[in-house]
């Protein structure tokens, strides 16, 4: 008796040990073995945010606001904060590292809450900073929305990524007249609020210009858009430069140590697919219009439809030229320290990205592609975090009644 027991008991042993052993492999598996292994397979973890009733956390959600008001942003101790709908309603949305709604909170000044919130792009010294509103002002507050003070810009920021030595990189964007418009980095002082410009880029665009119905309207000509993307990767600044492919690297001081570029061809929108595309934008024109005129919508509203309608069907017809596309779409760094260059997709769904890594010099060792079964993602910095090995993502579920808005824990496997 006491012989079985003690096999029994060996046998239960081997069985942990093999366990375990089987969970340090998995555990010391890198995201870069997985990329090279293939197509990247998204499995939602069910028990991240379970017991969330998302038509009551997401009330404000419609499908007709732009996707670029939706995006989240991660926290120190793996709290979400999720911003969306931000005309629609004056809060953001909290979740615990667990996933699980905590509360909602705006932006408190002097003792009253803000009628309107701007979104929060960054976290930097245990505050929230926002994106700039139309004065140029970035809000910092801290975690509790209490307003702390304002950083001053005199032009509009895009991406706002934080760096050390309460430093933080910026996209800036002005428009300078004469179809020209100014792109830039910027390094910028969390303290004094001093900045540094790093890159800039001056285009012309030669826009096309339709007068329809007394109105004149400017479509972009075939010029590349020069907003470049950042983001802060092994304690260094990395600005990637769609419309050239070039990849630049900066100490925190904004000292540009090294560069790169993309080993891809860039691709180019035929005539047919520029025209296709406009044809479907004029469609879903049309059927808004229609919407409207059978909702009894005032006619001088409709008329601005009939415009813009007239100048889309003339642009239809002077488009000859391939437009070339950007030589990638978005860069996104894992947890792993990895960055992953998007290219633009070809088709709707697709999300084909390559794996640049800083080791032996660096270089693009992988390419890859996410698959997540039932959902719609939405591959950009903003709205697709990597934390700790996990992708949290603010995305929408297929095939679903009612709310579709999610925020979802994805595991990475093949």
């Amino acid at each position: 008796m006491n012989f079985n027991k003690k096999i029994i008991d060996m046998k239960k042993i081997i069985a942990s040990l093999c366990f375990m052993l089987l969970m340090h492999g998995i555990s010391a598996q890198s995201l870069l073995d997985i990329y090279k292994r293939g197509a990247v397979k998204l499995t939602p973890d069910t028990e991240y945010g379970r017991g969330n009733d998302w038509e009551k956390v997401f009330a404000n959600f419609t499908d007709t606001i732009p996707t670029h008001n939706r995006s989240i942003v991660m926290m120190p101790n793996g709290s979400v904060v999720v911003n969306y709908s931000l005309n629609a309603h004056s809060f953001y949305s909290l979740f615990d590292a667990n996933g699980r709604f905590v509360r909602e909170f705006g932006i408190t000044r002097a003792g009253r809450r803000a009628q309107n919130v701007l979104a929060i792009q960054a976290v930097m010294n245990n505050h929230f900073i926002t994106t700039t509103d139309n004065m140029g002002n970035a809000t910092i507050m801290d975690f509790n929305g209490n307003f702390v003070r304002s950083l001053k810009f005199d032009h509009s920021v895009g991406d706002m990524v934080p760096l050390t030595n309460n430093k933080i990189a910026i996209v800036g964007f002005t428009v300078l007249g004469n179809n020209r418009t100014r792109n830039f980095v910027a390094i910028v002082d969390f303290q004094t609020n001093e900045q540094k410009v790093i890159w800039e880029h001056v285009t012309t665009f030669n826009r096309r210009k339709i007068v329809a119905s007394g109105t004149t309207i400017f479509f972009a000509g075939n010029e590349v858009d020069a907003r470049p993307s950042i983001t802060f990767a092994n304690n260094q600044l990395v600005v990637a430069l769609p419309h050239t492919g070039d990849i630049l690297f900066y100490d925190v001081n904004g000292t540009l140590r090294s560069r790169q570029k993309v080993g891809w061809p860039q691709k180019f929108l035929s005539v047919a697919e520029q025209k296709e595309s406009e044809r479907k934008i004029i469609e879903r024109v049309v059927a808004r219009k229609r919407e409207l005129q059978e909702s009894g919508e005032s006619r001088e509203r409709l008329q601005r439809f009939d415009v813009e309608i007239e100048a889309r069907r003339a642009n239809l017809e002077k488009i000859s030229e391939p437009r070339p596309l950007p030589m990638f779409a978005n860069v996104i760094r894992d947890s792993d320290g990895n960055l992953l260059f998007f290219e633009v997709p070809e088709r709707e769904g697709a999300n084909q990205f390559n794996v640049w890594v800083f080791q032996n010099n660096g270089g693009f060792v992988a390419k890859s592609s996410f698959v997540a079964d039932g959902y719609d993602l939405s591959i950009t910095p903003s709205r697709m975090v990597f934390h700790n090995g996990f992708i949290y993502a603010l995305t929408t579920l297929k095939n679903t009644t009612g709310n579709p808005l999610r925020l979802v824990r994805f595991r990475v496997s093949n």
